[in-house]
């Protein structure tokens, strides 16, 4: 027998989970009792600012938090920092805590989130090599920085490139080493790379392009990167900008089907293989609808909200197909803002609306006729037309080039 009961347990406090419990608390028509369980010390809290705001010292600790600890409690959801579900039986509905307690469950909701994926190459190990995902990852950066003079950011996604910029505000003289040919190319292709290079370069960073991590060298310390062509760049401290994975340990152990990308395979309506127990957020790997059914997972914070939101209603009784758009942001300190629509994949064209010049640009990603996703820099009004045309699945056959011409009114799209 379980040590207690709880109508709804929420496995993991960020962006999905907390969404989730947010939703379940402010559901009229939902009266039941409600355990959202985070394994960091933090109550559920804003996870972009580390890149930004955050770790340059603008604001503290509290202002990331969603909401003050007593609202919470208010609102009947109980919170439980610093513990993790260490098995699931969705047989019998009960999950044993880390606390050694055993939690009956009416339903569940896995929002376990994703790991940074770590590199394995020689001197990894040094001090002053520094992964980012949680705000005590930004502590120990922001407190290493303040030692450092050369930082280098290994990888060119977008947490690389947000680092950078925001330890360059902070008066450090900051290097990039990508496996990529640009920053950003890999997602965003390679008009936003060379977009995106060339704003970096102009802000003092350096680029080593196309040339991979070999491996780190030091005494104790991390003192050079040497990439795999033999270039040796001088580094105080290095920050890791090489992706997560999904954390798919406790679906893995408690027997739930994993999908093609590694997540949590589920329905359109983020219901698990096991009968009760949804899924949000980064391991969500699930039927789009928009997109033919293909399994999608997406690893963005809004995307992570959405969902959550999406399994409370299902949760709640009120199950439906999630069918929102994807949408995802980037900052790079003041310098720019990308704002982005539409499911990561293939593309055949690449068509720029606006000027690449002057930073206000959209870019439409198209895969035969069928828009697939855009992006925008400094033209909202692109993106939410962009994003209407993905909801409806807009044809635009034979109409696709009269997207780079800024004096077509997408609106008749």
């Amino acid at each position: 027998m379980p040590d207690r009961d709880v109508d709804v347990l929420i496995v993991g406090a960020g962006a999905a989970g907390a969404a989730c419990a947010e939703g379940l608390a402010r559901d009229r028509g939902f009266g039941g009792s409600i355990l959202l369980v985070g394994r960091e010390a933090d109550p559920p809290y804003e996870r972009p600012p580390a890149s930004k705001a955050y770790l340059r010292g603008e604001i503290d600790r509290e202002a990331t938090y969603l909401h003050p600890l007593a609202w919470w409690e208010a609102r009947g959801v109980e919170l439980l920092v610093r513990t993790s579900v260490m098995k699931l039986d969705t047989g019998a509905c009960v999950a044993k805590l880390s606390s050694k307690e055993e939690v009956g469950y009416g339903a569940a909701v896995l929002a376990t989130g994703a790991n940074v994926r770590r590199l394995r190459v020689p001197g990894a190990e040094l001090e002053g090599i520094h992964y980012l995902r949680a705000l005590g990852n930004a502590d120990a950066i922001r407190a290493d920085a303040a030692e450092a003079e050369r930082v280098v950011l290994i990888g060119g996604s977008y947490v690389a490139c947000e680092v950078a910029a925001s330890l360059t505000e902070m008066g450090r003289h900051c290097t990039m080493v990508m496996v990529e040919d640009a920053p950003l190319c890999t997602h965003f292709g390679r008009a936003v790379g060379d977009f995106a290079a060339t704003l970096l370069r102009e802000r003092g960073v350096e680029l080593v392009t196309a040339d991979p991590l070999e491996r780190f060298s030091g005494e104790g310390r991390v003192a050079r990167v040497v990439t795999q062509s033999g270039r040796e760049v001088e580094a105080d401290l290095v920050v890791m900008g090489t992706g997560a994975v999904p954390d798919v340990m406790l679906a893995r152990s408690s027997g739930l089907e994993l999908g093609e990308t590694g997540g949590v395979a589920c329905s359109a309506r983020l219901e698990t293989s096991a009968a009760g127990v949804w899924a949000a957020g980064d391991t969500c790997e699930y039927e789009s609808v928009l997109h033919a059914g293909r399994r999608m997972r997406i690893e963005h914070w809004e995307v992570a909200r959405a969902q959550g939101k999406a399994a409370a209603a299902a949760v709640a009784g009120r199950p439906a197909d999630f069918a929102e758009v994807p949408y995802f942001w980037s900052d790079l300190a003041d310098w720019c803002t990308f704002e982005y629509v539409g499911a990561p994949g293939e593309w055949d064209a690449e068509i720029v609306r606006g000027s690449l010049d002057d930073g206000r640009f959209a870019v439409f990603y198209l895969a035969g006729d069928c828009l697939v996703a855009a992006l925008s820099a400094g033209r909202p009004e692109d993106l939410m037309q962009a994003r209407r045309m993905l909801a409806v699945g807009t044809d635009l056959a034979g109409r696709a080039g009269a997207l780079a011409d800024s004096s077509t009114d997408l609106a008749e799209f």
